[in-house]
């Protein structure tokens, strides 16, 4: 009997097996068809302005975009570029090696969030290198692409109309009196606030019983 039931679990491990591999297929398919051919144009024409004609182009294509920027020499040109002095990668080197690609696409990822670009815009570094999700690769770029147009330092090469100038914060503007004003009217919505919580509640702290 129980040898029975032992084949019966393999066998129940092994049937569950088909429909999760057919669900990530699914998921990958969606995730393909979020990447954008013609944002694929206005990316690598800004990599070539802002780096120079030495990184090359790509193959057309999601395919030609992924082995361009595989091996992380592009990018870390890219995040090189925007800076004036102190280069925030150090050396860049071509291989072949696997864990040399890796470790300089995280290199990037690094001094691009250091560069301003926020963390739920950064693409991870399998999706790059294993292909998982090259559509999160466009959007880290164009992310960067905007946060380099908006500082405006004088490091951003290209058209300006390739990226949207990101929003910039207001807080010094405002004055020390407009500030106080803010924090009275907070004071006030939350005094109010507190007796509409307790509008429903008992001298007791009970719920009011409302009776038909």
């Amino acid at each position: 009997m129980l040898h029975q039931h032992v084949c019966v679990c393999v066998v129940g491990v092994m049937a569950n097996k088909g429909p999760s591999y057919g669900l990530s297929r699914e998921v990958q398919s969606k995730i393909d068809k979020k990447y954008d051919p013609e944002l694929e144009e206005r990316l690598v024409e800004w990599i070539v302005a802002q780096c120079g004609p030495s990184v090359g182009r790509p193959q057309p294509g999601k395919q030609g975009f992924q082995t361009w920027l595989k091996d992380g020499c592009v990018l870390c040109e890219l995040i090189n570029s925007l800076y004036k002095d102190a280069k925030p990668v150090k050396k860049i080197q071509s291989s072949s090696m696997a864990f040399k690609q890796m470790e300089q696409i995280s290199q990037f990822l690094a001094a691009t969030e250091k560069y301003g670009v926020t963390k739920s815009d950064m693409f991870q570094t399998v999706d790059l290198w294993e292909g998982k999700d090259l559509a999160a690769v466009q959007m880290t770029l164009m992310s960067l692409g905007s946060m380099a147009n908006t500082k405006a330092d004088g490091c951003y090469r290209g058209d300006p109309s390739w990226f949207h100038k990101k929003a910039q914060e207001n807080r010094r503007d405002f004055s020390e009196e407009q500030l106080k004003e803010g924090q009275s009217v907070i004071g006030l919505q939350m005094g109010t606030n507190r007796g509409a919580s307790q509008a429903g509640m008992t001298g007791y702290g009970r719920p009011r019983q409302i009776i038909n």
